[in-house]
């Protein structure tokens, strides 16, 4: 059976070590974030997750949510319990406003806590991470009136959120979204309409769940230009705060899903449903987006999550299974058999599953250090820069993460073989859970083409500059330090390939739209692999640093992790960068009849 320990060790090397902590504990209100303070939060939400969280995984994938009569839904047992449990221990407010009840905490700590969460159970971690979307949201574009009613309950768990963005005619085009919403004297408005794919839609884990609609005004203009944003609670509150008379919403249905089956997702129906603007009239994507983006660096880290508890689970089979003789000869002659983990391809599995997982453990971190930088920082430089960071690397971030969170587990489950296909070792389900995470909150192929249409574009490449000015110059000073070789080396090639991607994808796409769409899937994974080349050359140079002072063999295994990646994985670029130059006329050119 599958187990899971948190990470901590490496956690601990990105926070500290390969991104200098004492530059967010800087920052403005952040002045109590010490070391000290950072590794005993880590170490108590460790405990959290693999005691509390972990164990009912897999009894939740198996009883999944139940719906009943008059549109209410049941969690699996056990979930109410570690929810409340979970929120009362102040998890969910980690890093809100202390004005709100939150414990103001880095966004960097909250994003490795998301990662515990979804490695031990991502079903639950739907339900606090969309509370943490709705939060922001409102946060960023409610009233102040909305601010006060709503955002400390939503940070103290006892409200959590959703987001309703989806109708059975629309996805990602929300241009065709039919939910109308029309004002009352008193300032509020009736909203109606019907949502489905709502994650956490219903559920009896809070008192009160607020969602936040996209609706059109009775005046609005056609398209994305004419949506607004509502915020739609299942209980009116009373004047005391407290949840009062129920509102126009409704579980009408709950999805049979291939995975994350102890995360309910619902089916809404909106009747004359009293809500509330949030933002300006009109401009609800404005307000949305805040809260997609972060829920879209959010289901990144799921496949993130994921991918951390495949390979554990895969390296403890690899040891304990007894199956052949080493091609090298016996390894263990006292054994009926030598362990797999002796088996070359065995070992390409797992190391390729560590480097892609340490690496976008640590591209998580950058990024959301961008976040902590563009909301603290007292120069409005800084501010801008990392906003420009977060834009770039948001859409790669889910994409990257969630195509190979998937890989990883597949990876992780063909470790097992047979085994691993029976639901008895456990590993089926994150393969299961992991597919979802390349779908929803915006599919990746979406993610690929924001990448190149909006992201590239911007400003004149000002985004790509907040990407490309670090890496250059980080190969320039280090292009002659003999132990960094096999790591600048292949960084510079790599990055090579990228640069040219780049210009041809901004060259062609002028031209000729299909062209930059055609390779835009390529240029996000190849985007990606050079993104954990160049973290995976930072990690190297922090570890060469360690020569002779690595009791624990901790620096020596991220060398030689790294040197995995540059040699086994990187290389993957030249075949991306192929695919890219090749054009779009082999598919676009192909006759629709024949497909």
């Amino acid at each position: 059976m599958a187990s899971y320990s948190a990470p901590l060790r490496d956690m601990r090397f990105v926070y500290h070590e390969l991104f200098d902590s004492s530059d967010i504990s800087a920052l403005p209100g952040f002045e109590e974030a010490t070391p000290d303070l950072i590794d005993t939060v880590l170490e108590e939400a460790a405990k959290v997750c693999e005691n509390e969280l972990f164990p009912i995984n897999r009894s939740g994938d198996e009883e999944g949510c139940r719906y009943h009569q008059g549109g209410e839904v049941t969690t699996p047992s056990g979930l109410r319990e570690c929810y409340r449990a979970y929120a009362e221990a102040g998890w969910i407010g980690l890093s809100n406003d202390p004005q709100y009840g939150g414990q103001g905490l880095p966004a960097a700590i909250s994003t490795l806590l998301e990662e515990m969460v979804c490695s031990s159970n991502i079903s639950f971690g739907t339900y606090v991470g969309l509370t943490r979307g709705a939060y922001r949201a409102i946060a960023a574009f409610g009233s102040d009136t909305l601010k006060t009613r709503y955002l400390p309950k939503l940070t103290s768990g006892e409200w959590s959120g959703t987001m309703c963005l989806t109708e059975p005619q629309c996805g990602t085009d929300l241009g065709l979204l039919r939910t109308r919403a029309e004002p009352n004297a008193d300032g509020s408005y009736r909203v109606t309409g019907n949502k489905i794919f709502i994650t956490a839609g219903e559920h009896d884990l809070t008192e009160n769940i607020i969602h936040l609609v996209l609706a059109r005004l009775p005046d609005a203009p056609t398209g994305v230009r004419g949506i607004s944003l509502f915020l739609v609670p299942k209980f009116l509150p009373n004047p005391d705060g407290d949840p009062g008379d129920r509102n126009g919403v409704l579980c009408t249905a709950l999805e049979n899903k291939m995975g994350i089956k102890a995360s309910a997702t619902c089916a809404i129906s909106f009747d004359q449903a009293t809500g509330w603007l949030i933002g300006s009239a009109h401009k609800g994507m404005q307000a949305m987006f805040v809260m997609m983006n972060d829920a879209r660096l959010g289901v990144g880290v799921q496949g993130l999550g994921l991918s951390e508890s495949a390979y554990q689970a895969a390296v403890e089979y690899a040891r304990e299974r007894l199956q052949g003789r080493s091609v090298a000869g016996t390894k263990y002659p006292d054994q009926p058999a030598d362990p797999i983990l002796v088996h070359p391809d065995i070992r390409r599995n797992l190391l390729t599953m560590r480097a892609l997982t340490e690496g976008n453990r640590a591209m998580a971190t950058w990024i959301a250090r961008h976040l902590d930088l563009r909301e603290r920082a007292e120069d409005e430089a800084t501010r801008s820069s990392a906003d420009d960071f977060v834009q770039l690397m948001t859409p790669i971030a889910k994409a990257f993460f969630t195509d190979y969170g998937f890989d990883i587990t597949n990876m992780g489950l063909q470790v097992y073989g047979g085994h691993g296909y029976i639901r008895e070792n456990g590993v089926e389900q994150y393969v299961r859970d992991a597919r979802i995470a390349q779908i929803y909150e915006g599919a990746n192929g979406v993610q690929a083409l924001d990448l190149v249409g909006r992201k590239i574009p911007r400003h004149t490449g000002r985004y790509l500059r907040q990407f490309f000015h670090p890496v250059q110059s980080w190969i320039e000073s280090h292009a002659f330090t003999a132990a960094l070789q096999p790591f600048v080396m292949p960084l510079a090639k790599a990055f090579g390939r990228l640069q040219l991607a780049t210009g041809h994808i901004a060259q062609t796409g002028l031209k000729n739209p299909n062209e930059a769409a055609a390779a835009s899937s390529e240029y996000l994974r190849l985007f990606g692999l050079v993104t954990l080349a160049f973290l995976w050359a930072r990690s190297a140079e922090i570890a060469t640093q360690h020569d002779g002072n690595d009791s624990d063999g901790f620096y020596a295994a991220k060398l030689a992790t790294g040197k995995h990646y540059m040699e086994r994985v990187l290389p993957q670029t030249g075949a991306l960068f192929a695919a890219i130059m090749s054009g779009s006329d082999t598919m676009m050119n192909f006759p629709d009849d024949s497909f």
